[in-house]
């Protein structure tokens, strides 16, 4: 038994706690909140490879200690309990999930003076949520941990206390009440159908047709789970409520919003893909909502003058690229989603954490307000335009390559148009990032920006340092990732 799979789940869950019982020692609350953001991504490079039961039995080991009318039968393949499964592609992701978040957190304790309990008890356990739906393998699970995650994204927003953040949380709580019911009864259309919620089991039964595979239940738990799927990545019809989520959470607190929006996705495309792929119109429909999250949230950043609403809608937009992949559903394809989506969440971070310096400067957001800080923080400044270029998808970042890569896929399966469409929505990307940037950096300074902190703290500056490391080390050598991403995409066709 590997117990440090269940140890990268159970942590930041007593952590949360820890953190909140000591809320008023802020310097114990520093000290305890670093070495556990240090320790999540410590442990999931060390933890072996391995599946986890809890309460349930592995049939490959036991099955011979069941009853004998039970060995050899449909019974012993089930697995009865919980089961997480972790594998090279769960280590890279639960990594740099864990880093962005130990990145966040050093940088909100240099930025503000009283330490909140509550917010830091909120970020753990959204970090051990999102955690633990990457390793589920049953699709009930992952509907609570996404449920969990979901509220203690709104509690991140409402523990920001930034302007308007409690009318932004509530229109997402009340949209997630009719998003997560809805992926609820999808989970419950496919139960009633197969008899288990185990997607290994699932699986098994639609390829043996123990079930028809075109049988209602599974038709319309698709169509539920989908819809599930657009609100907790932030799809449209949600991209406008999930981009006012960003914007108005701490600038470190978005980082780590954004982080768990790409996991939810990520993990629910990945078991969608493994249950449904075979559906008819399953491509295309992953392929529309794709367009629309490109084209739309890149069109509502190109008009922003908001640099947070901006990167907000940029990254939103950038979720497009990975429904993409899923939706092209080749190896290549689903490789370069895999490869945008740890992309997304190093580079989003970065931004968010960068531009917040800018906040953190001039306590404003507005570009029309602000110019002339490439004399404050040359350095900072040009990290920023570095990391718009990976987001953009200038080599030699790992943007490129991952974007790169899906352009030859869409060409390869025969969708020249949507590599044209991927290209064009990159140079979009590119201009929009370049127009904020030289409206906060490099116009002339205007006369009435005041500075109500006078530097940038050094531990922002070496948070997005590291971040823009990681991107040229994933630009630079990519097969990092891609030697694990590859073969886990030709599993899934």
């Amino acid at each position: 038994m590997n117990y440090l799979i269940p140890l990268m789940v159970v942590i930041p869950i007593l952590a949360a706690l820890i953190v909140n019982i000591l809320g008023g020692k802020d310097k114990t609350v520093k000290a305890f909140s670093i070495i556990v953001g240090l320790a999540i991504p410590i442990i999931a490079i060390l933890a072996a490879i391995g599946v986890q039961y809890f309460g349930g039995h592995d049939p490959g080991l036991l099955a011979n200690s069941l009853p004998s009318n039970l060995v050899g039968t449909l019974v012993a393949s089930y697995n009865t309990g919980i089961v997480y499964i972790f594998d090279n592609i769960e280590r890279i992701f639960i990594f740099l999930m864990g880093i962005v978040a130990f990145l966040s957190i050093f940088t909100y304790f240099t930025e503000k003076k009283e330490v909140s309990g509550p917010y830091l008890y909120l970020i753990f356990m959204g970090l051990a949520s999102v955690i633990a739906l990457l390793l589920s393998n049953d699709i009930f699970n992952m509907y609570v941990f996404f449920e969990i995650t979901a509220l203690t994204q709104v509690g991140i927003i409402v523990a920001s206390s930034t302007e308007d953040n409690y009318e932004i949380a509530l229109k997402y709580l009340i949209l997630g009440s009719i998003g997560g019911p809805m992926l609820l009864l999808g989970v419950g259309f496919v139960l009633g159908t197969i008899g288990s919620v185990n997607i290994t089991d699932i699986i098994y039964a639609i390829s043996n047709n123990f079930v028809d595979p075109y049988s209602p239940g599974l038709v319309i738990g698709f169509a539920l789970i989908l819809f599930g799927w657009l609100y907790s990545a932030g799809l449209p019809p949600f991209h406008t409520i999930k981009s006012a989520v960003y914007s108005k959470a701490r600038p470190n607190g978005s980082a780590i919003l954004q982080g768990f929006s790409v996991l939810c996705m990520l993990a629910f495309g990945i078991a969608m893909y493994k249950i449904f792929a075979y559906i008819p119109g399953f491509n295309t429909a992953i392929i529309v909502f794709a367009i629309l999250a490109m084209v739309l949230s890149i069109a509502m950043s190109a008009m922003e003058v908001d640099f947070r609403r901006m990167i907000a809608f940029l990254a939103v937009g950038e979720l497009g690229f990975i429904a993409l992949g899923f939706g092209i559903g080749t190896q290549m394809s689903i490789a370069a989603a895999l490869f945008q989506a740890a992309n997304e969440i190093v580079i989003t971070a970065m931004l968010f954490i960068g531009f917040g310096s800018i906040y953190y400067l001039t306590n404003t957001s507005d570009t029309r307000k602000l110019g002339g800080l490439i004399g404050v923080d040359s350095l900072m400044g040009v990290m920023i335009l570095l990391g718009g270029c990976a987001l953009a998808g200038v080599p030699p970042f790992n943007g490129f390559v991952s974007k790169l890569m899906l352009v030859q896929a869409a060409l390869e399966a025969g969708y020249t148009e949507l590599a044209i469409l991927a290209v064009i929505v990159s140079v979009v990307i590119f201009f929009t990032f370049v127009k904020a940037f030289h409206s906060v950096f490099l116009e002339p300074k205007p006369k009435d920006l005041k500075f109500v902190n006078e530097k940038i703290p050094r531990v922002t500056v070496f948070s997005v340092a590291v971040l823009l490391i990681i991107c040229l080390a994933l630009g630079l050598f990519p097969n990092i990732v891609t030697d694990v991403f590859i073969p886990f995409a030709g599993g899934l066709i």
